[in-house]
């Protein structure tokens, strides 16, 4: 998208259309703006649990989780828009036990059914202590395209980047049902750098 950008400038001053070129200034700037990729200071300490997407926290729960964890979990769910960084981050030190893509469809991701209906790869992380955590990525409206980074038995740290959805979006977060939530709905909250939970009982990670 970014070289579409480059190729409409270029077209537009050689063939002097300064509107092709403004077009191409255009697009290639937004979409470099929305393939950014931060850095981000990943908080230390024992049993922290960062959020796994930029965004607005739409829902936490508690729910029954009985495809992955297969028992009551507590649940919080990221609605990114397209102003929001894309690149999604792993909330643990943990191995990725499972990966698992289902096709669907492509509602408005902030809706409570996209969690059931849309398109989405669910990442399923166990850490050394055995604890599991579920990462949903689902697809949206304006969302086609889910791209991984990692793959089964790959080992990640806390806060490392895992994967990119295109454009608005959802990420779910699935934790044990003894963890400790530490966002409420309506906060924002950023990948890697904001603490989202702690574990009840600290596992040995750091």
């Amino acid at each position: 998208m970014i070289l579409a950008g480059v190729v409409l400038i270029l077209l537009g001053l050689v063939g002097g259309w300064p509107w092709i070129t403004g077009l191409g200034i255009l697009g290639g700037g937004f979409f470099a703006y929305f393939f950014r990729n931060p850095e981000r200071d990943i908080p230390r300490g024992p049993g922290v649990i960062v959020s796994p997407a930029d965004g607005l926290v739409v829902r936490v729960d508690e729910v029954e989780e009985s495809e992955f964890l297969h028992g009551p979990a507590r649940y919080v769910a990221i609605f990114m828009n397209v102003f929001d960084v894309h690149v999604n981050r792993s909330p643990v030190a943990a191995v990725v036990k499972e990966m698992r893509h289902r096709p669907g469809e492509y509602k408005v991701a902030s809706r409570a059914d996209a969690a059931s209906r849309n398109e989405q790869q669910a990442l399923m992380l166990e850490n050394e202590a055995g604890r599991r955590i579920l990462v949903v990525q689902i697809a949206g409206l304006l969302a086609r395209r889910i791209i991984p980074w990692v793959k089964p038995g790959q080992p990640l740290a806390r806060g490392e980047r895992l994967g990119l959805i295109c454009f608005g979006s959802r990420v779910d977060l699935y934790l044990p049902g003894d963890s400790q939530i530490e966002v409420k709905t309506g906060d924002r909250v950023k990948a890697g750098s904001s603490i989202i939970g702690r574990w009840h009982e600290f596992p040995p990670e750091t």
